[in-house]
This record gives C-alpha cells, sequence and structure tokens, in this order.
C-alpha cells in the first residue's frame, strides 16, 4: 500500500514512517503537517491509506477526514494517543469515513515489539480489505435454513451491520427509534477492539435504548442495543446466548457481519430484521441475502447517504435486500414492520 501520515508532531511522523519501512513492504508516499495541508496533497496524490492525527492546527483531523472522503476517498485510520479523552472526535471522524481508530505506536525500551505490533496489524488487515475480501465457508451457504421456530416463542432480533462512516449512521438510526421499541438490537461494527466500549458509551448519549458490549454467555434483552466487542466474531449459539469465537482466523473482517448474520439465521426463534449499512468492503451481504432467502426483511442503506457505498452495494448486486433506503428512514421502517408484526396471524408469521 502506499501509505500517508497526517501529524503535527514532527517526530511522530517519523517514527510512523520507521515503524512501516523497517516491518513491512508498504511505501509512506507524502506526509503533512496539517489537515488542510493533507486535504491537499491527497487531492494530487491520492494514497491507498491515511493515518490521521485528530488535534492539529489549520485544520483538525475530523474536518480533514471528512473534505478528503469527499474529493479524494480513500481508507483513512484515526491515530490518536488517547481515545477515551477524545472519543467524540474519533467518532465523528469515523461518521466521515474513516475506517478505524488507534492508539499511537510506541518504541519505548521496555515495550519492545508489543508497541508496535497493533499498528502492523491494523496495516495486514486494512491491506488484505483493499486487495482482497475472502470469504468464509459460512458465506456459501445461501440456501433457506429449515428450522423448527415456535411463533412467538421469542421477541424481535434487528441485526445491524456497519463499517467505514457506520458511527454516524448508526447514531442517526437509534436516535430515530423509541425506547419501547419491543426489540433487541445487536450491532456488528468494524471497530478496532479498543474502541468498543468507548463506541456504545458513545452510541448511549444518541439515543433513548440502553447500548452496552455484548458479553460472552448473556442473552440479548428486549429494548436494549448490543455491539459486538473484542477482536473476534459474534455469534449466536443454539441456547440464544453470545458467544465470541476466533474462526475462521483467515477472515479478514473481526467481527464478521456475515458471520453473525448466519448465526441468527441458524438459531433466533423470533421475528428478525437484517440491516446493512455503509462500509468498504463486501461483509454481510451474503448474510443479509441468507436472511432474506429466509423470508426475513432485509435493508440496505442507499448509495446517496453512504459515507462509501461498498457492503450496500455488494447486497444490492446480490438482490439481498428487500429494502434500499436513505439512513434517515431506515428506522421508521423498523417500526412499521415490527408494528405490523403484531398484527400478523402466528400461523402465518415469520419468527
Amino acid at each position: 500500500m502506499n501509505i500517508a501520515i497526517v501529524n503535527d508532531v514532527y517526530m511522530i511522523r517519523m517514527l510512523l514512517a520507521r515503524i512501516i519501512h523497517e516491518n513491512s513492504v508498504h511505501k509512506v508516499i507524502w506526509d503533512a503537517e496539517d489537515g488542510q495541508i493533507a486535504v491537499e496533497k491527497a487531492q494530487q496524490d491520492t494514497p491507498d491509506l491515511i493515518l490521521m492525527d485528530l488535534l492539529m492546527p489549520v485544520m483538525n483531523g475530523v474536518d480533514a477526514t471528512r473534505e478528503i472522503m469527499k474529493l479524494s476517498p480513500c481508507a483513512i485510520v484515526v491515530v490518536t494517543a488517547s481515545v477515551d479523552q477524545y472519543a467524540d472526535m474519533v467518532f465523528s471522524a469515523m461518521s466521515h469515513g474513516a475506517l478505524d481508530a488507534i492508539s499511537t505506536p510506541t518504541l519505548a525500551p521496555d515495550a519492545g515489539s508489543a508497541g508496535i505490533e497493533p499498528l502492523l496489524h491494523k496495516l495486514r488487515v486494512i491491506d488484505n480489505l483493499i486487495t482482497t475480501c475472502p470469504r468464509s465457508k459460512q458465506q456459501e451457504e445461501n440456501s433457506p435454513i429449515t428450522k423448527n421456530i415456535t411463533p412467538g416463542s421469542s421477541h424481535p432480533m434487528i441485526c445491524i451491520g456497519a463499517s467505514t462512516g457506520g458511527p454516524g449512521a448508526l447514531a442517526t438510526l437509534l436516535a430515530a427509534l423509541p425506547a419501547d421499541l419491543a426489540a433487541s438490537i445487536v450491532i456488528i461494527q468494524h471497530v478496532d477492539e479498543n474502541f468498543t466500549t468507548g463506541l456504545a458509551d458513545w452510541l448511549d448519549d444518541q439515543c433513548k435504548l440502553q447500548v452496552s458490549v455484548a458479553k460472552q454467555g448473556s442473552k440479548a434483552e428486549i429494548n436494549k442495543v448490543y455491539i459486538a466487542g473484542g477482536d473476534k466474531h459474534l455469534q449466536l449459539n443454539q441456547n440464544l446466548e453470545f458467544q465470541y469465537t476466533s474462526h475462521p482466523v483467515e477472515y479478514a473482517y473481526r467481527p464478521s457481519i456475515d458471520i453473525f448474520f448466519h448465526s441468527i439465521n441458524q438459531h433466533w426463534p423470533g421475528v428478525t430484521t437484517g440491516v446493512l449499512l455503509t462500509g468498504m468492503g463486501n461483509d454481510g451481504a451474503e448474510g443479509l441475502l441468507a436472511l432474506k432467502n429466509n423470508n426475513v426483511l432485509t435493508i440496505a442503506q442507499d448509495e446517496a447517504t453512504c459515507a462509501v457505498y461498498g457492503m450496500p452495494r455488494a447486497a444490492a448486486r446480490l438482490n439481498a435486500a428487500r429494502m434500499i433506503l436513505p439512513i434517515e428512514d431506515i428506522a421508521a421502517a423498523i417500526v412499521k414492520t415490527l408494528s405490523q408484526q403484531k398484527h400478523v396471524p402466528a400461523s402465518s408469521a415469520r419468527c
């Protein structure tokens, strides 16, 4: 990959460049000391990836991310010293299209390779996302699943997948949902494991529903929102409990939307709605198709309101979405569908 580094501290720019040069095959093609210079350089020579600082003179990282994604879109990763201190800025940048966020690496003597490994791992993941999108075996199982279901045996479940630009889209969607939704919501958002708790807290402030990170072995409760956490895939097991797994280990997306959608399709005994939002790549498209094939309402975000029209485009190409809607209209569609389900006779409802 061709990489650009944006940071107002010269030593940090040199540190990042040195780590990339000595530990990877990637190439640093330019750097910039503020966001405005980065916007101009990105238009002249668009890199595959930008490592973007947040606090900078002239133009900060949030505004620079917004402008770059409009004028010369590319993968952007926020590099910050403290996500807790600047959480609002981190998730604002991600709402404008930053792919992920990571802590600034260190070369302290006692840190060893551990100080730089998170950055190197992130580079490997993003390189994989840009160059290839490997499929798991589960993704190829698109035929309808026959299940022994008792209508009304569980409350409705809304499954949402999101990636690049996801935090902003999620905030818009969740803010429009009522506190008495009478359903559970599970979100698979591609984000560094260190930031899932911060994302849950940030989204919790944006909506009327309670948002938290899904815990191993717990069950989804009504009127609550759960976010997949950690560097593992989230699944629902046959006991309807959240379960984290490392498999498939070779899959580019961790957590994977497809893997969660397939587990819901196989195990959840209640009414299901599948939603795929803005994001790079194609994760979630095959899983959404499997849900649709099982007579589930599936919704994809439209191109006009996506920060990156990747995953929803993949879903549209597979004809996996029954509805393609602007982000502002998705909550209303969910509420309307749940209301209609209450009036469908148990013998004809898909649960």
